[in-house]
């Protein structure tokens, strides 16, 4: 799959400012995780299944605020997810089901407090939407690696809530990201598997579980199970 060269779902002026208008108001006792491909039938749909997954496991429920969702910068609008990635999220017992592919809007980008993209590039077309997205906008390697070298005993505990938690973690994320720089280009890369053989499709799988567990550990301050 191929993206164009500019990200699409960036909108006019004008429709940008009544966007904002709409949602600046939004009450502050959610946080929304919001994970971007291309296509948002792949990469994205494994990664926001499986972040959902890995919270409920660690607290029992989705809740306490926390909202995870996804969209892709060429994003084919309304498609299922791709099947081989539909089995590597049962694979890790993950749901897949009534999964259906956005493309990135602004008003997804605005109302996102976290942004976590599969590639560099990515991370670029989000940016260049605008809505200030720079400081909370990350790969998904690049925000793992940046999410261990945070110590946990710096962060709100979670009697004060996963969305104080949260909060507070993309903060400290923002502050190191100029300090603790990747060690290749491709660190902070997870490739597409689209049209991939099912083995490609789980390598990937397998990579984004590795990253996503230090994340929802700190988000939660619970770690993955033995």
């Amino acid at each position: 799959m191929t993206a164009p060269e500019t990200g699409r779902g960036i909108g006019a002026g004008e429709r940008a400012a009544e966007i904002t208008t709409t949602f600046v108001g939004l009450p502050r006792d959610s946080f929304r995780i919001l994970h971007v491909s291309t296509g948002n039938v792949c990469r994205s749909p494994i990664t926001e299944r499986l972040t959902r997954h890995a919270v409920q496991e660690r607290l029992g429920v989705l809740g306490g605020g926390l909202i995870v969702e996804s969209a892709g910068t060429w994003g084919h609008e309304g498609a299922p997810m791709e099947a081989n990635a539909e089995t590597v999220l049962t694979d890790f017992g993950a749901d897949p089901a009534g999964f259906t592919g956005r493309e990135l809007l602004d008003e997804h980008v605005i109302r996102a407090d976290l942004v976590l993209t599969a590639t560099r590039d990515h991370r670029a077309q989000v940016i260049s939407m605008g809505h200030s997205a720079g400081l909370r906008t990350f790969t998904l390697k690049e925000f793992t690696r940046l999410v261990n070298a945070i110590d946990p005993a710096t962060l709100p505990p979670l009697e004060d809530g996963v969305v104080t938690r949260a909060r507070a973690l993309v903060r400290a994320a923002a502050a190191l990201r100029g300090w603790l720089l990747a060690p290749t280009v491709e660190a902070d890369e997870v490739y597409d598997p689209y049209g991939a053989p099912l083995t490609f499709f789980r390598s990937i799988g397998d990579e984004i579980h590795q990253a996503l567990d230090p994340v929802v550990t700190a988000l939660t301050g619970v770690p993955a199970r033995a």
